[in-house]
């Protein structure tokens, strides 16, 4: 069985979403553009887009107003470093995103991010359980994660 393909609805930005994730994500690419067929209300507009991000195929559809993205769907964006972070998350709330809390966020078009570094589900369950308290306690407090800080209340 070949992979999976997610397919994210958008109204009428499917193309501008795709060339915006792929010039975010390595080992990304814009694959096919498919119009709407001739006899068709949306006729020549672009209807689907093929792309690829950091090695994962997906489908942008523009069908229309009727369904929009919610928290109850997010991509993880797992991070070793602190300028992987910084570098996911400001890219990604760019024109018009927005920042939520404990590393999720918003991009332009309404779709959910977690930013979150590698070690976190490390330092949250951790068999210390006070350690695991200060960390949850400590990322509850932020929007973009800042891993010094929870290696500092790891420590503590």
């Amino acid at each position: 069985m070949d992979a999976f393909t997610t397919c994210l609805w958008f109204d009428t930005q499917g193309e501008e979403a795709a060339k915006f994730y792929t010039s975010i994500f390595p080992n990304s690419s814009v694959e096919k553009v498919t119009p709407y067929p001739a006899g068709t209300e949306q006729a020549g507009q672009t209807m689907t887009v093929d792309f690829v991000l950091n090695g994962t195929r997906f489908v942008a559809l523009n069908g229309g107003p009727q369904f929009k993205f919610n928290e109850a769907i997010s991509f993880q964006v797992p991070c070793q470093e602190q300028a992987e972070i910084d570098y996911y998350w400001t890219a990604l709330i760019e024109d018009g995103g927005e920042e939520s809390m404990c590393g999720w966020l918003k991009d332009k078009f309404g779709l959910s991010w977690q930013v979150v570094p590698t070690r976190l589900d490390e330092m949250m369950s951790s068999f210390d359980a006070a350690q695991a308290e200060r960390v949850t306690q400590a990322l509850f407090q932020m929007r973009k994660i800042i891993i010094a800080d929870l290696e500092a209340a790891a420590a503590a």
